[in-house]
């Protein structure tokens, strides 16, 4: 299979994971567990959200023709006044992924091989590519364990629950 289209099937499918795990978690919360804080200068995962979404206009807009730090983009902001319903903080979510999966959607063979800029440093679009990759998967990380830190017993498990991987390794090896 060629490089380009592999790379760029297994980042969509990645990305995509990483937002359906917010999903599954914001799924399990009511709206006053979005602005829950451990402590008073932690981020509530509404805070967490606006961030990664200030994150995603920024560097996937334009993404293989502007830097990606956005002159408009006002990042210590991300972390003020928090989105206040979960409708709200969701819908702002959506626009997000959008802007990343349209971003995506413009990538082919013919301009893999060019470069972009963060912070005005120059990076392939596989190193541009996997640093969001990583910084998104980051911070669902810990919006999946604020979420399991809010619900304690009542959590749904994103992944194979303790004590299951025994059945769950059996369901699919069996053939």
């Amino acid at each position: 299979m060629d490089f380009v289209k592999n790379y760029l099937e297994s980042v969509h499918f990645e990305f995509h994971r990483y937002k359906t795990m917010g999903e599954k978690t914001f799924a399990q919360l009511n709206e006053a567990d979005i602005l829950w804080k451990y402590q008073e200068e932690d981020n509530s995962i509404s805070q967490i959200v606006k961030h990664i979404v200030g994150n995603m206009h920024s560097r996937w807009t334009n993404f293989l023709t502007e830097d990606g730090e956005k002159s408009w983009r006002k990042r210590d902001s991300e972390f003020e006044d928090p989105y206040t319903t979960k409708t709200e903080m969701i819908a702002a979510w959506e626009k997000g992924w959008q802007c990343l999966f349209d971003a995506l959607a413009t990538l082919n063979s013919g301009n893999f091989n060019s470069h972009v800029k963060i912070r005005n440093e120059d990076h392939t679009i596989v190193e541009a590519i996997n640093r969001q990759l990583a910084h998104y998967a980051s911070h669902i990380g810990q919006i999946v364990l604020l979420g399991k830190m809010i619900k304690d017993k009542n959590w749904v498990s994103l992944s194979i629950p303790k004590g299951q991987s025994k059945a769950f390794n059996k369901e699919k090896f069996k053939n």
